[in-house]
């Protein structure tokens, strides 16, 4: 069905209620991606349990504050996952690498091209990607929310047809799960879905995220033209069933939008990365959401906050303090400034590196 596949695996799916990994279950993972990688299938796969796994192998001394604990458990619990999806795979005759990533490794145009072409020279040779972000070295400040906004904005990246979020739960559910009349939402329209109500925002005995960030990540990614699906990675043969018929599996897909130019696929994802916003009037507002392709001119814009360069981005936020989107500077603050009442000048935010969200 789909001829390229980012898969995410929670934490809660690879490991067992004590933290160790569940040998059983990764093992039968690794049997259905290497099924579909001989169907020459496209696969990133985006793991988490590094940290899970490191639990179970070192003792922390009590003083160790909780940077250092996730720095020095991610440290050693990633050998034993990687070395644990090697064996696994070497027995279907596959190779694998490990990418560990930073959210700083996207920050840049530059970084973020250089991380499509080393993801894309290891498929091409037949390697399967083994993702997952580098604990060891980041910082909260600067950390993705979890995996699960990274296999997004690597879905994205790479262009795949499809993102499988892998939970220990069937999908969104119209109530809580644990409720007998709750039942799964099987389809999500993800331009104009509101799910807060029904998520819960607990988080996962082992990991970061929860269900409420899933959401979020998922219509992100479904809107830019990749397909989504939530479903649960302790069902057997989930993932080959999800590409053979995803219809006959009971699991929440977000339908995809129309497919984003690649440079704003970046520019979708990088709004930690700015350092200045602009206020925009209501007339602005009504333009850059209307159906019509429409830039951001000078002339909408109210007042600049921080300070920026050409080719910076920056945020963009109306009157009433709504997040409106992120765009691409075409020149910088103080040129801004001086032409701020020149109606005439040049689209500050041109609409081809423009993102509404």
């Amino acid at each position: 069905m789909f001829k390229s596949i980012t898969i995410k695996i929670g934490s809660n799916v690879l490991t067992n209620t004590d933290g160790t990994l569940h040998q059983e279950r990764v093992s039968h993972l690794v049997d259905q991606i290497a099924s579909l990688h001989k169907k020459n299938k496209k696969i990133i796969l985006v793991s988490s349990g590094a940290v899970a796994a490191g639990r179970t192998m070192v003792k922390l001394n009590k003083k160790t504050d909780t940077v250092s604990s996730r720095q020095l458990l991610s440290s050693v619990g990633q050998v034993k996952l990687l070395n644990t999806y090697s064996a696994l795979f070497e027995k279907h005759g596959i190779q694998c690498a490990q990418v560990l990533v930073t959210k700083q490794d996207f920050r840049s145009r530059e970084h973020y091209l250089n991380m499509k072409n080393c993801l894309s020279t290891l498929i091409e040779n037949g390697i399967v990607p083994i993702i997952n972000e580098n604990d060891a070295v980041s910082v909260t400040a600067l950390m993705f929310t979890d995996n699960d906004e990274l296999a997004g904005l690597l879905s994205s990246m790479m262009n795949s047809e499809a993102l499988i979020i892998l939970s220990n739960v069937n999908g969104i559910y119209d109530g809580d799960p644990k409720d007998k009349g709750a039942k799964v939402i099987r389809t999500v329209d993800s331009t104009n879905a509101d799910l807060s109500a029904f998520i819960s925002t607990t988080k996962s005995n082992f990991g970061r995220g929860g269900m409420l960030t899933k959401c979020h990540i998922a219509q992100k990614t479904a809107i830019s033209g990749t397909s989504v699906h939530i479903a649960n990675g302790t069902i057997p043969n989930i993932l080959v069933d999800l590409n053979n018929s995803a219809d006959t599996v009971e699991h929440t897909r977000f339908l995809p939008g129309e497919k984003y130019p690649a440079i704003k696929k970046w520019i979708a994802y990088s709004e930690s990365f700015t350092n200045a916003e602009v206020i925009i009037n209501k007339g602005a507002f009504e333009a850059l959401n209307s159906s019509k392709a429409t830039s951001l001119l000078l002339a909408g814009v109210i007042k600049i906050n921080g300070n920026f360069k050409k080719g910076d981005l920056i945020k963009i936020i109306s009157e009433d303090g709504k997040d409106v989107g992120i765009g691409k500077a075409q020149y910088d603050k103080t040129k801004a400034i001086e032409h701020l009442s020149d109606s005439k000048y040049q689209a500050l935010i041109h609409y081809d590196y423009l993102y509404i969200r």
